[in-house]
């Protein structure tokens, strides 16, 4: 019906003075693409379900919060935050008491 929107995130974890990589050993599960068809569902909505299921994951394993930052484009992957639709980036301890 013409209002299907296809949004492309992958996850990235810090790397020191290089920079940002792919997050994790399972690369294909944390880049993707996710096929909305309502408007209010955005790039926002698809970094929310990522954010999801990247907590679900670290409460599964037992291996804590991570430093990671998840990126969402319209279409089609592109370099980096610079032209990313939505930026969300997650550091542990941040507004822990």
């Amino acid at each position: 019906m013409g209002t299907e929107t296809d949004w492309v995130y992958r996850v990235d974890e810090p790397h020191g003075s290089q920079g940002w990589r792919p997050y994790g050993g399972h690369f294909a599960r944390w880049r993707g693409t996710v096929t909305t068809d309502a408007p209010r569902e955005g790039a926002e909505y698809v970094a929310a379900l990522v954010v999801t299921d990247l907590v679900t994951d670290w409460e599964t394993r037992g291996t804590g919060d991570r430093h990671v930052r998840v990126l969402v484009w319209r279409d089609e992957e592109g370099d980096g935050p610079d032209d990313a639709a939505f930026t969300v980036e997650i550091q542990p301890g941040i507004g822990a008491e």
